[in-house]
């Protein structure tokens, strides 16, 4: 990110970029931040854009030969093409071709770090892959943001924020300015204005019930499993987060005493580092043979769904009752 940065303030531009990584908001900031520095706002003669698996390389490739129409630059921009990911031969070979007057801004969410088509960006322009960012970022980039609106908030009051939102930059920004409405008026955020305004995302229902479960709190996991069906959320993708879960706890278990920091420990675990914390104190409640049996017990219901032996529905609350009796199997 740091090379593409100094591309837009140097204004030294390669002639291609491929943008990719989980991170969305950050790739379409930079996205658009590095065509408004290549081309006026103004100028639709010089602009194109491709989006979706049906593009016609020949017809990008046409038009990156045309010249631009009284300005320096032509600009396509071409979004989820899957040429990053699957085999595009026909562009990748052009790609070394494309003339000084062309720039090529791709923006795409999968691909394939050994294919042609990659290799070829590589070499001739620029790849950027953004990634989520780490607590102390995150809360950065917020307390920047509630600076310049004259808010103030609390460590503690961030810290539940952000245990709300999750890692994702587009969903933080949306839940921020729904808070931000709502205490209009006044400068300090509580933490019972986060509870009462910010959606909390299905992971951390998925946390909770977990934490049910090792509290041997079966209520409170059925509960919570019955209110995710009642947000529309599919049996299987519950049954996918819940096993996840159980696989990072197990993971973090097995990272337990290597003498990992916590960014190490919580990149290796798949965790967002400020939820470390939290995932450790989850882990020492099970066995490290509890949380393997649990893995697995998961991908058997999985396939038992998938074969017709039980209904999606009963078959995750099963596993939720199995693991959530006062007495586990070790």
């Amino acid at each position: 990110m740091k090379m593409l940065i100094e591309d837009i303030k140097n204004k030294q531009f390669k002639n291609i970029y491929l943008l990719t990584g989980e991170e969305i908001y950050l790739r379409n900031q930079y996205r658009k931040r590095l065509r408004e520095a290549l081309l006026d706002p103004e100028d639709t003669m010089n602009y194109a854009s491709f989006e979706g698996k049906n593009i016609n390389p020949k017809e990008v490739i046409d038009l990156a030969e045309t010249m631009p129409f009284f300005a320096d630059r032509r600009v396509i921009e071409i979004s989820d093409s899957g040429f990053a990911k699957n085999a595009c031969p026909e562009l990748a070979e052009y790609i070394p071709e494309i003339p000084d007057s062309t720039c090529i801004i791709m923006t795409e969410s999968e691909v394939d770090k050994r294919g042609k088509f990659y290799k070829a960006v590589k070499n001739n322009g620029r790849v950027v892959e953004f990634v989520r960012q780490d607590e102390r970022t995150l809360a950065r980039w917020v307390l920047g943001i509630l600076k310049r609106e004259g808010k103030q908030i609390t460590e503690e009051t961030l810290h539940a924020f952000l245990g709300r939102t999750g890692s994702d930059m587009e969903n933080i920004e949306r839940e921020l300015e729904k808070l931000l409405c709502y205490t209009m008026g006044r400068s300090a955020l509580r933490t019972e204005d986060v509870e009462a305004v910010c959606t909390e995302q299905t992971e951390n229902r998925i946390f909770e019930m977990i934490q049910a479960i090792t509290e041997q709190n079966q209520k409170k996991a059925l509960d919570l499993y019955s209110d995710l069906l009642a947000m529309k959320e599919p049996p299987m993708r519950i049954l996918f987060l819940i096993t996840r879960q159980f696989n990072q706890l197990m993971q973090l278990k097995l990272l337990s005493g290597r003498g990992l920091d916590k960014s190490e420990l919580a990149k290796k675990a798949g965790i967002p580092p400020f939820a470390l914390g939290k995932y450790q104190a989850q882990a020492r409640r099970f066995s490290t043979g509890e949380l393997k049996m649990a893995v697995e017990d998961c991908v058997d219901t999985e396939e038992r769904v998938k074969t017709g032996q039980m209904g999606d529905q009963i078959s995750v609350e099963l596993l939720i009752v199995k693991y959530s009796t006062k007495k586990r199997l070790a």
